[in-house]
């Protein structure tokens, strides 16, 4: 340190200590600083206990003013996804049983053309057997004629 700097300080001391009107004072301010200074570690203390709790229940708070709007949506998903699945489930229903009537309806149809067939099939052996017939009878009425 400065030579200058410790006579400074020496000179403050002495006067502080040889002055008692101006010690009183400082010693006054000394234990208001220090009543402050008790005071200042006690509120420290006080938030340093509270202020962990304060923190998780803000923290909590936020999170589930946030989370909320974010479960709401999902739950609006969820139900629109379970709504379209079953849609697809009745219109799977509903293809299958559309599906299984037209096989039947085909199935009618190709009885019906079968039935339709046999009876032109028999139309046409009785129409044959006439012809048969009529072709037999034929050269003998020429001969009787």
């Amino acid at each position: 340190m400065d030579q200058q700097a410790l006579e400074r300080a020496r000179k403050r001391i002495a006067e502080g200590t040889g002055d008692g009107v101006a010690g009183a004072r400082l010693d006054a301010a000394l234990e208001r600083a220090r009543a402050e200074v008790m005071r200042l570690t006690r509120v420290a203390d006080e938030l340093e206990e509270s202020l962990p709790k304060q923190v998780a229940v803000a923290v909590r708070d936020g999170i589930a003013r946030e989370v909320v709007p974010v479960s709401r949506s999902l739950a609006e998903i969820r139900g629109g996804v379970n709504q379209a699945l079953r849609r697809l489930e009745r219109l799977e229903q509903e293809l299958l049983a559309e599906r299984t009537a037209r096989v039947d309806d085909l199935g009618i149809l190709v009885d019906l053309i079968a039935s339709g067939w046999n009876g032109v099939d028999a139309r046409l052996a009785r129409l044959e057997r006439g012809l048969e017939r009529a072709v037999g009878e034929l050269p003998a009425a020429r001969e009787a004629a």
